[in-house]
């Protein structure tokens, strides 16, 4: 043979370009293969016939045939070979040698077995017998999907795929939907592991031999082919996850196929090209005889990687099922990154861009993991040129996707891109990408933020000298900027924790940050509070280890390691602040912003340091006495709070220098008492002129904010705020400042005094004189909430609910001596408060466009000042200092306020359950009556209960799905309705008119639902004996009388003249429970609200529980349990014989009946679904013979494997479409990812709201 120059560097017969069938024709060369001499043991190959060998490969009607066995003239040279071979059962139990398929299965589930010890065994059954080491592997596939059916010698010889298929599937009636693959838990991936690992090792110890034998592999591969078509799941996912990775190891068998190829060809050329007196005839001979061998190899390898290709990869990689898809496309990503000359091309790179559009995550990220393995291949770059320039805009949308972990990936993938293409990203795609620093997921945050500091350091390049100061500052610069063009100014906690893991060197260079501060820089005043923020950030950051407001800690608890690198940090960041901080704060002691900045600094120290180390002593008086020239030259409320909280802890006992920072700062008070003193008798007597007022509120106001932080009660300046509250009020001059300073320090003195109470032992003249001073600051702050002037009133009512709570009898409850200190508001104090509430916090206002962005940040400070007010109203209610009724007032603006309020009302209504369901109850009863009476008021033409009916709505669903433990409430509610609704006019009008309110009882309706049978006959009679003899007729009382008796219309009446009533145990089942779902209908509640999926104000809310979730999955089965004989509405024009075969159609039919797909669930109200599903439970448990109970378990057992939850883009794909129709998939920028908050600073706000 001579040898020629071939195309060694594609796979002959590699068809990527037809999608359609689901057959293919493996087309190996007709030419004999060298038989081997080293394999005597192996049975004689067959003769290759192409059309023998496509009838083989077929996956719907070829038969797993046996080859022809060895000729007559052919057995004396078998030796042994002339006696019958053992079936697979006497292999598997007649105690011959050889692995059963149990073995195989046990051992591939434990996942402790050594694989390739089990592959060898199985491989020495084989090579004794390869029809019955074919049918253990076979049984063993057929185990590992989940069959308990078995394939047997008969049914492998006489018997086609289809048929075998259609055989296992029937005895598929497995009790769960679980197959191994699906098993939750570390169960699954292990198994999953050990499975693939199985194949691995097969095809490697196979990859010189038997994988060319023609009859293993192909076999093998048909079988799975035609699994991977079936109806049931389980064997679609097995078989494709098994196809896959066979091909995988198959393609890496011809990469080295191929490498040999060239190695053969490159000898059998120099040895041609040698003189002939020098050429060896017989070593060409033999050069030339291996490059025809592995040719042929080659050329098999090519039909069977193709015959995978076009058998299940162009199907299964749009499978409904996401795990199919996800097993698909990763397998897809290996054999490019494998064999990029035979796949790196544009009809393999399609699948990766039609699959970036799933509308399942897992694909998606599946995806996106695949091309980041081929975009970190520099070789395949040009390659890919046409692909990037295709999808980058996908590849770009999809980082606000809604899945955070795929748009974690899809930014590396970015990022990979851009540091390997010549063009990379441009200053617009950038800028895409920019913004998720802030997002509040931290993985996704710390990926941007990686992606961010490349483009920062590519952008400073190295430094002038080279050196890491001047690198740093660069670095620092350009951040600085960055910041200020990202507009996100309040925000530097979230930077720097998103640049943490990749730039933590540069942002703990505290000596570089405060050089670039002290020094003449260049810096502007916006940059210098920029880089003050940062540098403050980062303190917090290296000092507390905790992730801003919103972002959840990567870890939960900090390692051994990690605890001892803070602990390093703070002590570099102690010993660097120490000396430098004093010069700080004069630098900058005239701006309050950066002022306020630095003064957080001590907090984030290692404060023992100041006493243990000699030479920081100095630095301890320069900082007190910078605190107090600061305390005394602002007027800025931010600035005086944060120089208070750190006056609380330089004045703390537990450190040795406590006495000296008490002595600093008492002169400070003493400084601040006598400017306040000076002016006070003219404030009194009114003489005082606007400067003086104005210098005396600057006095209180910073004492006001001190009092917050230490006890000033030696200082005497309670009664003198008081007769200051006293003078203001009664001569209604108001200066604002002055009056809720005033306000603050009474507050302040009061709580410091209960705490001191607490405390000690005082007399019982001390106990009755504190409660004199609780009760007059309490008059003084009602008149104060009727002011005009809104920041008196706001901050009137909120020291108010503090107080009233610190005085309330719960929180003496645990110390009987301390009931004196117990204050109960007046009735009018109360009147008051839901006044406020009414006026202020539900007050509405007008949805204007907020275009300015001093006005949006105007009404979110305004918003969060409410939601406090509110909070502190709720807790008075849940902490018995008003009357639970006194929620009503919050509760009937539940639905109207539910985008602003609606987290906050439902703690309340939640816990309000919890206290005295009873109560809770009529409260909500209360409510809507109120509301109910409100709307008489009105004209009769603005009269619509609608709104009033969707608020009893979302009532009743706060009562959960367990009706017993909800009996007494739900009973006591509709009793009080009742009354209500058919009590007299006041005015004694005749007619319908005597009664009023009757309409109420179509909003009672809604509640009817929730109760239980026995309780609906007493309501029924209870309504009965109430109800007037004019109001028999009203529509409402019809409507009401007909939700009680909905519930058991399932049962047949008693027939009013004779006759016999028939038991309800005779009448079938469909029937009954069709019966009392029609009769349910009008207690079926939808309720809006719970399609939103979180409230508007950013904060968590609590989750639906499992119970309500999983429900409604059941519904499908038993509306098909209803109709047993009838198919879903769109079927084969052939009518199925059988329910299990109509189960088995409806897999992959084009529609089924009911929610089935997970997108038809969520887009339906959830109530919905819940009581049909609930209701008929209950008709099927208490009506239901045995027999006809294991008649539908058998039914449900086998509707249970077939595949439920696709969505109509997929049914029109099963309905034969040619085109790839992947589920679309749409970027959603509002859930992609989100900006922490401003509206509230604790990511567990409801928690510190309610909290006491």
């Amino acid at each position: 043979m001579e040898v020629g120059s071939p195309d060694l560097d594609s796979l002959d017969g590699l068809d990527l370009t037809s999608e359609s069938g689901s057959d293919f024709e493996a087309q190996p060369s007709n030419s004999k293969r060298r038989k081997q001499a080293l394999n005597p043991p192996l049975p004689p190959k067959r003769p290759r016939r192409a059309a023998a060998l496509r009838l083989t490969l077929s996956p719907g009607s070829s038969p797993i045939s046996p080859p022809p066995g060895p000729s007559l003239q052919q057995q004396p040279n078998q030796g042994s070979g002339s006696q019958d071979s053992p079936t697979p059962a006497e292999s598997l139990g007649n105690g011959s040698p050889g692995i059963s398929a149990k073995d195989i299965y046990d051992a591939v589930c434990s996942g402790k077995s050594a694989i390739v010890t089990v592959v060898e065994e199985w491989l020495d059954g084989y090579k004794q017998s390869r029809e019955a080491g074919l049918l253990v592997l076979i049984n063993f596939i057929v185990q590992s999907c989940g069959c308990k059916g078995v394939v047997t010698r008969e049914m492998f010889e006489t018997m086609q795929n289809a048929d075998i298929i259609g055989n296992l599937t029937k005895e598929f009636n497995e009790d769960s939907v679980n197959y191994p693959l699906s098993t939750p838990g570390p169960q699954m991936k292990r198994f999953k592991a050990s499975l693939c690992e199985f194949f691995r090792v097969l095809v490697r110890s196979c990859r010189n031999s038997l994988i060319y034998d023609e009859y293993l592999f192909p076999s093998l591969l048909a079988l799975l082919t035609g699994l991977s078509d079936s109806q049931v799941r389980a064997f679609r996912h097995t078989s494709t996850l098994l196809a896959m990775k066979l091909m995988t190891e198959m393609v890496e068998v011809s990469v080295t196929v191929s490498v040999q190829l060239q190695t053969t060809q490159r000898r059998a050329d120099m040895e041609n090209s040698k003189r002939p007196h020098e050429r060896s005839t017989d070593r060409l001979e033999d050069l030339r005889a291996a490059f025809s061998q592995l040719q042929e190899n080659r050329q098999d390898l090519s039909s069977m990687v193709n015959g995978i290709l076009r058998g299940v990869f162009v199907h299964r990689y749009r499978d409904r099922v996401p795990e199919i898809r996800s097993v698909c496309i990763e397998g897809l990503g290996l054999w490019v990154k494998t064999n990029p000359e035979d796949f790196l091309n544009d009809g393999c790179l399609k699948y990766f861009g039609w699959t970036l559009h799933d509308k399942q995550s897992p694909v998606r990220l599946q995806c996106v993991r695949a091309l980041q393995g081929l975009y970190q291949e520099k070789e395949f770059i040009g390659r890919l040129e046409l692909f990037t320039s295709r999808f980058k805009e996908r590849i770009l949308a999809m980082v606000l996707d809604k899945d955070p972990d795929v748009a974690v990936e899809v930014v590396n993938l970015l990022m990979t891109i851009d540091q390997t293409t010549d063009e990379g990203l441009n200053e617009e795609e950038c800028h895409q990408i920019f913004p998720l620093i802030y997002a509040l997921h931290r993985g996704l945050a710390s990926t941007a933020g990686a992606f961010v500091y490349n483009k920062l350091k590519d952008m400073t390049g190295p430094g002038d000298n080279g050196d890491e100061w001047s690198n740093n500052a660069a670095f620092l610069q350009i951040l600085v900027t960055f910041f200020i063009e990202s507009q996100f100014h309040d925000h530097g906690a979230y930077l720097v924790d998103s640049l943490w893991a990749v730039a933590g060197s540069e942002l703990r260079d505290w000596g570089t940050m405060t050089d670039v501060l002290l020094q003449d820089t260049g810096l502007t005043y916006d940059e210098e509070g920029v880089l003050l923020e940062i540098m403050m950030c980062a303190m917090r950051q290296a000092s507390q280890a905790t992730p801003p407001t919103g972002r959840a800690p990567g870890k939960k608890m900090l390692s051994m390691k990690d605890k001892k690198i803070q602990e390093q940090d703070r002590s570099r960041i102690t010993t660097h602040f120490i000396p430098i901080l004093p010069q700080l704060l004069a630098k900058y002691s005239a701006d309050g912003g950066k002022v306020s900045l630095l003064l957080k600094a001590p907090l984030y120290f290692d404060l023992d340091m100041y006493s243990s180390i000699q030479r920081f002593d100095k630095h301890l008086d320069l900082l007190l006495s910078e605190i107090c020239d600061i305390m005394k030259k602002h007027t800025d409320g931010i600035v005086l709070q944060a120089g208070a909280r750190l006056v609380s802890s330089l004045c703390s006992e537990r450190y040795t220098f406590s006495s000296r920072a008490n002595q600093a700062f008492s002169q400070l008070f003493d400084d601040l008492t006598d400017c306040f003193n000076t002016y006070f008798d003219d404030l009194l007597q009114g003489a005082a002129d606007d400067d003086e007022v104005y210098m005396a509120a600057i006095a209180l106001k910073r004492i006001a904010v001190l009092s917050s932080a230490k006890d000033l009660n030696d200082w005497n300046l309670f009664d003198s705020c008081l007769k200051l509250l006293k003078s203001r009020t009664d001569s209604l001059e108001i200066h604002t400042e002055l009056i809720v300073s005033a306000l603050k320090f009474a507050a302040f003195h009061l709580m410091w005094a209960k705490v001191n109470a607490v405390n000690s032992q005082p007399s019982k003249a001390d106990l009755k004189r504190l409660m004199k001073a609780v009760g007059s600051f309490c008059r003084l702050s009602q008149i104060c909430l009727s002011m005009e002037e809104a920041e008196v009133r706001d901050e009137a009512f909120e020291l108010l609910c503090d107080l009233l709570l610190l005085y309330s009898v719960s929180s003496v409850s645990t110390d009987p001596a301390l009931q004196a200190l117990v204050h109960l508001p007046a009735d009018s104090l109360r009147s008051e408060l839901a006044a406020f509430v009414l006026d202020n916090v539900f007050a509405e206002t007008e949805e204007a466009e907020w275009t300015d962005e001093h006005e949006v940040k105007m009404k979110i400070t305004l918003l969060q000042r409410r939601r406090n007010q509110l909070a502190g109203y709720c807790k008075l209610v849940m902490f018995g200092v008003l009357d639970l009724s006194a929620a009503t007032t919050v509760f009937k603006h539940y639905s109207k306020f539910f985008k602003d309020y609606g987290d906050i009302i439902k703690e309340t209504l939640s816990r309000s359950k919890l206290i005295n369901p009873v109560l809770s109850a009529k409260t909500l009863c209360l409510t809507l009556q109120q509301l109910f009476s409100e709307m008489l008021t009105e004209d009769r033409s603005h009269q619509d209960p609608t709104e009033i009916r969707e608020l009893a709505k979302k009532f009743a669903m706060s009562f959960g799905i367990d009706l017993h433990r909800v009996r007494k409430p739900i009973v006591a509610l509709h009793m009080d309705s009742i009354r209500f609704a058919f009590r007299r006019s006041a005015e004694g009008e005749e007619g319908e008119e005597q009664h009023p309110y009757v309409p109420f009882l179509e909003i009672l309706s809604e509640f009817s639902f929730k109760l239980l049978q026995q309780d609906r006959v007493v309501l029924a009679g209870f309504m009965k004996s109430e109800c007037p003899a004019a109001a028999l007729s009203c529509p409402a009382v019809r409507l009401y009388r007909a939700s009680l008796e909905s519930r058991s219309s399932a049962k047949p009446r008693e027939p009013e003249t004779g006759g016999d009533a028939l038991s309800s145990i005779h009448t079938p089942v469909s029937k009954r429970k069709k019966t009392a779902a029609q009769g349910s209908a009008d207690s079926i509640i939808r309720w809006p609200g719970l399609e939103t999926s979180s409230v508007h104000s950013q904060l968590h809310t609590p989750r639906l529980t499992s119970t309500i979730l999983k429900q409604p999955a059941k519904q499908p089965n038993k509306q098909r349990n209803k109709q047993p004989n009838k198919p879903p509405n769109k079927q084969p024009k052939k009518q199925p014989a059988s329910s299990k075969q109509v189960a088995r159609e409806a897999d992959t039919g084009t529609s089924l009946t009911g929610l089935e797909s997970e997108d038809e669930f969520s887009s339906a109200p959830l109530s919905r679904k819940v009581k049909p599903a609930k209701r008929n439970r209950l008709s099927t448990t208490q009506t239901t013979t045995p027999e006809e109970m294991e008649d539908l378990d058998s039914e449900l057992n086998m509707l249970s494997l077939i595949e439920e939850d696709f969505s109509e883009g997929d049914k029109e794909n099963v309905s034969g479409g040619d085109e790839p129709e992947i589920e679309d998939y749409e970027s959603d920028s509002d859930t992609g990812y989100t900006l922490p908050s401003t509206r509230h600073t604790s990511a567990t706000f409801l928690d510190e709201l309610f909290d006491s």
